[in-house]
């Protein structure tokens, strides 16, 4: 990651899981609040490659704007650690880095305790 005065915050999610789809407003509210050039919403779906067409109708349904990648690697074992030693793999999951300091949250937010975790990179 490339070391900068952007904060990244990369969510964990599947359109299957009711907590992620619940939460993601706030992430969403997130990125349009803080100046872009301050803060990304990454969106890392964990649906499966075959489900690809379900994420992408999720997406254009909800008006999803911030960017969304989708993982190509059923061994989640093989990545989980890498993202944090901290995640057992359950999701949501929040990782938030400016590429230096990395904070790691397996729960669900809502736009205020969100944006106070945020606050805290600046």
């Amino acid at each position: 990651m490339q070391k900068d005065d952007r904060i990244y915050v990369f969510n964990f999610w599947a359109s299957w899981c009711k907590p992620c789809v619940t939460e993601m407003p706030a992430f969403e509210t997130l990125a349009n609040n803080f100046h872009p050039n301050k803060v990304s919403v990454i969106f890392i779906s964990l649906d499966f490659k075959q489900d690809l067409k379900i994420v992408e109708k999720f997406v254009t349904n909800h008006q999803i704007k911030s960017k969304i990648y989708l993982i190509d690697e059923p061994d989640y074992n093989s990545w989980i650690d890498k993202v944090s030693s901290q995640w057992s793999g359950a999701i949501p999951a929040t990782l938030i880095s400016n590429g230096i300091r990395h904070e790691f949250y397996e729960q669900s937010f809502d736009y205020q305790s969100l944006s106070e975790r945020i606050r805290h990179f600046f």
